[in-house]
Formats: structure tokens, C-alpha cells, sequence
């Protein structure tokens, strides 16, 4: 039982690393990884990121659906909190803002050779990780508990059954991505 299980748990990591792989490859041959799609994106001028993403939501919400709907897999909602969601979107998005990366496109552009990850972006994601892991006792006790936000899903939120919310979610996700693409 016990080779079993770890046998499943190695499975999952190799298939884990060759989908990371594949979702860096992704991310560079949309274009996503070089600086001036982001800024672009940041300048309202290239919506290729906007685009890209969409499409990876509405790709992967029909397959976490499927998914769960075939009983391969389960949700695990994650309580969280204000005290932990605004002050990381701040982070991220000065970090996003200064050195024009989030951390997938950060590695996708390492993984191409961008030099300006290896002397700006990974330093500074390290550093931060480091950081973070210091004051994280303190950040625990003070901040990351205000504004408690339970852990329910949207549709539990809304009161609306998945097989609702889910192909809407996706229908209204399809239809921003045509309008960008029609505007753009």
C-alpha cells in the first residue's frame, strides 16, 4: 500500500513539472514573457496577456469541471483575508509594475534568456520569498487574520449551482475575449 501511494505521489510531481514545463512554453511562444507585450498590456496598447489569460481560465475552468463532475477530482476551498489579499496585490502589482513580470512570466523570460531576470527579477523573488518567510510570524499574528473571508466558493456565494454559474462564467469570459479581439 505504502509503494502504491508513493508511486501515485511520484507520478503526480513528474506529471506536475512536464505541465509547469509546457505552461512555460506557453507563456513564451504567446509572447507574454517579453517586456514590451507587458507593457503593452500595462499601457492599454497590447492585450495579448489579457487574452492569453482568458484564455486559460476558460480552458481550465472546463477542466476542473469535467474533472469534479467525473469524480477525478475534488475542491479544496482555502479560507483567506483582507489582511493577506490587499497587501499582496500591492506587492504584486508594484512588483508586476517596476520590473514588468509576474512570477510565470518572470520565469518563462528567464527560461528565454532575458537578462534582466537573472539580475533584477529572480534576486528580487528570492529576496522577497526570504523576507516574507522573516516576517511571517509577525505578519500572522497582526495582519493575515484581519478581514476573515470564509471558505465558500462563487457559487455557494451567489447561491447558484456550478452547472449554472460555470458555462455563464465561461460564455461571459468567451465573450470579452471576442469583443478584445474584435477591438483590437
Amino acid at each position: 500500500m505504502l509503494n502504491r501511494l508513493h508511486s501515485r505521489k511520484r507520478v503526480q510531481l513528474v506529471l506536475g513539472y512536464l505541465m509547469g514545463v509546457v505552461f512555460g512554453f506557453m507563456l513564451q511562444k504567446s509572447g507574454v514573457s517579453r517586456y514590451d507585450v507587458i507593457l503593452g498590456q500595462l499601457l492599454l496598447k497590447d492585450f495579448t496577456v489579457v487574452k492569453t489569460m482568458l484564455s486559460a481560465v476558460i480552458t481550465g475552468m472546463a477542466g476542473v469541471w469535467i474533472l469534479v463532475a467525473a469524480g477525478k477530482a475534488r475542491f479544496h476551498h482555502k479560507s483567506g483575508s483582507l489582511g493577506s489579499i490587499l497587501p499582496g496585490g500591492v506587492l504584486f502589482g508594484a512588483g508586476f509594475a517596476l520590473l514588468g513580470y509576474c512570477p510565470g512570466t518572470l520565469a518563462a523570460a528567464a527560461g528565454q534568456g532575458s537578462l534582466d531576470t537573472a539580475f533584477a527579477g529572480i534576486p528580487g523573488m528570492i529576496a522577497g520569498a526570504w523576507l516574507y518567510s522573516v516576517i511571517y510570524p509577525l505578519l500572522a499574528r497582526r495582519v493575515l487574520q484581519f478581514g476573515d473571508i470564509r471558505d465558500r466558493s462563487l457559487p455557494e456565494v451567489l447561491g447558484v449551482h456550478p452547472a449554472v454559474l460555470v458555462p455563464l462564467s465561461m460564455a461571459l469570459l468567451a465573450a470579452v475575449l471576442l469583443l478584445i479581439e474584435l477591438g483590437a
